[in-house]
């Protein structure tokens, strides 16, 4: 599971989050070629922010030193409640959560070798599938012009 916001519109006072997947995201390209010549396949799935059910922006977390919080609060002020009200005001109507376990789901019961490598789903299109697109085209260029890319399908 990856996030949109690894390489996508990232709002602020989310970094750890952002951080953290930016990991598994990269954890899983790298896992992606050294386990090919095993026959296991990587699939990453790449959901967009998704507020309808989850409040994601809106109960994201306060800090526990609410005199950083005030001082933040005179430097931004409102920005808070921005990055709660905007991101999920991208998003349409009935883009629920349920999109992304229907995805799993349909990628999980492809045969195998029919598995995509990534997926986005993000109603928001914040712009993650286009930088995504670029990047694995760079590295599967990449891997072809070291004579490494049969480390881009399964055996």
């Amino acid at each position: 599971m990856s996030s949109s916001s690894v390489k996508g519109g990232t709002p602020p006072y989310l970094a750890p989050y952002f951080a953290a997947k930016a990991g598994m995201d990269s954890l899983a390209v790298s896992y992606a070629a050294e386990l090919a010549r095993w026959g296991v396949e990587t699939s990453i799935v790449v959901p967009g922010s998704f507020t309808s059910g989850t409040n994601h922006f809106a109960h994201s977390g306060r800090p526990a030193d609410t005199a950083v919080e005030a001082a933040y609060e005179t430097r931004y002020a409102g920005l808070m409640d921005q990055v709660a009200e905007k991101p999920a005001a991208l998003a349409p109507e009935g883009a629920d959560t349920s999109l992304v376990s229907d995805e799993i789901a349909r990628i999980v019961a492809l045969p195998a070798g029919e598995r995509p490598y990534r997926v986005h789903i993000d109603p928001a299109n914040d712009g993650s599938q286009e930088f995504s697109e670029v990047a694995d085209r760079i590295r599967r260029e990449f891997l072809t012009r070291v004579d490494l890319a049969d480390l881009l399908t399964t055996r």
